[in-house]
């Protein structure tokens, strides 16, 4: 099933997919629905963190010279950072060097706190899209990801929630301006997405709505003002962003 947020009518709506209509989660028997262009795709979940794992494909550590870690490497993005599917990822100008991060993103559906890899199956709502935006320069300035990390606009999630899939095998690919830059497959993940919810579960009580990030593939890159950025994973489906320049 594919979960959704929308705004309709100035309404914010939960909803759902079928037969490429959506539906509110409330609707009544036998209700039409809404074509996917009367309505305006939002983030499907609001998180109140984001969970990212650093250096988590075998391709991207080899791109990168470095040694494949021991445990999953965590670090956060703030809920202030998300941003919709068609929303525009804009460049902070304290940054010379933004670049794009395809990803597959867990989303919580249940409390997990202390939770083995055997149980995380039962915690998990679904997998979405994600592109973990980047100010690269500021990250090697820094010498930690915090800043390069959580500008407003730099967590991209949608556009919805795939609730029936098996994320352990699943190509994964960034297009830039229609160009592909980035593909992988999730069995190329270090640590997969039970693993990390054992992980980071142990060290934080993750909330319904929450999402993991899980990680990028080899091709990373900066983007530029007019591009089209896209994030496309197997059996879930794509999220789109354009990128423009802020000022000052």
């Amino acid at each position: 099933m594919k979960l959704i947020r929308y705004e309709l009518n100035g309404k914010i709506l939960q909803g759902r997919i079928v037969n490429g209509r959506a539906y509110a989660m409330d609707a009544a028997a036998g209700s039409p629905g809404h074509a996917m262009d009367e309505i305006r795709l939002l983030p499907p979940v609001q998180p109140s963190k984001i969970v990212a794992i650093g250096l988590n494909y075998r391709d991207h550590a080899e791109e990168l010279s470095l040694p494949i870690p021991d445990e999953p490497i965590l670090f956060l993005k703030p809920p202030s950072s998300v941003i919709g599917p068609g929303d525009t990822i804009i460049m902070p100008p304290q940054s010379s060097r933004v670049d794009y991060e395809a990803e597959l993103a867990i989303v919580i559906g249940k409390t997990a706190s202390k939770v083995t890899a055997g149980d995380a199956r039962d915690h998990i709502l679904g997998f979405t899209c994600l592109n973990d935006v980047t100010a690269r320069d500021l990250q090697s300035k820094d010498g930690q990801w915090t800043r390069s990390k959580s500008f407003d606009t730099f967590c991209p999630i949608g556009s919805w929630v795939e609730t029936e899939i098996d994320p352990l095998d699943l190509k994964i690919e960034l297009y830039l301006n229609g160009e592909r830059r980035q593909q992988s497959r999730t069995s190329m993940l270090i640590f997969n997405p039970y693993q990390l919810i054992e992980f980071a579960s142990g060290v934080m009580t993750l909330l319904p709505g929450d999402v993991i990030a899980t990680g990028t593939t080899s091709g990373i890159g900066p983007m530029n003002s007019g591009d089209t950025v896209q994030v496309r994973i197997e059996g879930i489906g794509s999220l789109t962003n354009r990128v423009r320049q802020g000022g000052s």
